[in-house]
């Protein structure tokens, strides 16, 4: 049973016969991909304020040292994200920030909100008339969190990292499995394009990582909203004290997503954390989003690659490298909101831009 599963109300279908399948799985068997492709975004952390203290995790800051960028930054920030020729606002923050971060909910009300989910949705129109694609990296949400942003985000996401019950969550606010889930099913219900994926390395076996893969699998072939699986190694960094994922291991699972995940559904490794080179022939045919203006601040220690590494890693592969939109195309048509499609098919220089992406 994963855990949080009952209290969440979470029923997927993992059966014990395709775990053993997919644990016996290795990159001989699968092909690469024909294609890479990457997003260029910017990124914009909203707050480092978080409920959670997972023990790998260096992008959460303590009560009265949290940051909350302004509307002020957040429309700098995507203004000089445009002007570089970004399509995405790539908006994180911590899961729900608890009653000890008083700063920031004493700050956020004094800008006319009640939650980090009101400013979510400012913020997100704030992109939109600046010329960026939100796409939004929340955590756990309610139904209501996410309807409340749902129509300003081209497609959202959050980490599953995996299903298992692990040290490094541990605590008394550890993550949930079962919320986890709850967050892709809700995501699927209300039609948004959604981005999950797995943190490998943070105490979970081959058996986790297995059921993990199927447990998204299960919840894709429900709604069809899944557009991209991330296969992330846990990388060394000020809190982390555990190791590396071996190159061995990263290149079996990258496989297992491969197999496990439908054909529609992306398998994306962060160039910036993993050694894609050596992950080319397992099955990966995204880089995600990397950004020429801005740094990766959950994983600070490791800098985006320029658009001419991602060039090269894809002559290497022998493949082209196409520039995507933080929504994949297959969703473009029936998913998006009327925001979203408006800005899409404006006349201004953004709607060019996106067009340009898509190739229309």
């Amino acid at each position: 049973m994963i855990p949080g599963a009952d209290e969440y109300d979470v029923d997927v279908a993992v059966d014990a016969a395709a775990v053993e399948r997919l644990r016996s799985v290795t990159p001989a068997d699968v092909d690469p991909a024909p294609e890479l492709s990457f997003a260029r975004n910017v990124f914009l952390p909203l707050t480092t304020a978080c409920r959670y203290t997972c023990t790998y995790c260096t992008y959460y800051d303590v009560p009265g040292e949290a940051s909350l960028m302004s509307p002020e930054e957040v429309r700098e920030t995507c203004r000089m994200g445009a002007k570089a020729g970004c399509t995405e606002a790539l908006f994180t923050f911590g899961d729900d920030p608890d009653d000890r971060y008083t700063a920031v909910h004493e700050r956020l009300a004094e800008w006319g909100h009640d939650s980090v989910h009101s400013y979510l949705r400012e913020a997100c129109d704030i992109a939109l008339e600046e010329g960026l694609l939100p796409h939004s990296n929340p955590g756990d949400q309610t139904r209501e969190q996410m309807e409340l942003v749902a129509d300003v985000n081209a497609s959202m996401g959050v980490m599953l990292e995996t299903t298992a019950e692990v040290r490094a969550h541990g605590g008394p606010r550890a993550k949930s499995p079962g919320q986890r889930l709850a967050t892709i099913r809700t995501a699927g219900e209300l039609g948004v394009p959604f981005t999950t994926g797995l943190l490998v390395g943070i105490g979970e076996d081959w058996t986790d990582r297995a059921e993990s893969l199927l447990a998204i699998r299960d919840l894709h072939e429900r709604y069809g909203h899944v557009q991209e699986v991330i296969v992330q190694p846990v990388v060394a960094n000020e809190r982390w004290r555990g190791d590396t994922p071996a190159l061995d291991a990263l290149r079996r699972v990258t496989a297992m997503a491969r197999v496990a995940l439908p054909e529609e559904v992306s398998v994306q490794v962060p160039p910036n954390l993993a050694p894609v080179r050596d992950l080319l022939d397992c099955g990966i045919d995204d880089l995600g989003g990397v950004s020429p203006v801005t740094d990766d601040y959950i994983n600070p220690d490791y800098a985006w690659p320029a658009l001419r590494e991602l060039e090269a890693i894809a002559e290497e592969a022998g493949v082209p490298l196409r520039e995507r939109l933080p929504v994949h195309e297959r969703f473009v048509p029936g998913w998006l909101s009327p925001a979203i499609l408006d800005a899409l098919e404006g006349e201004d220089e953004a709607g060019a831009r996106y067009r340009a992406v898509l190739g229309d």
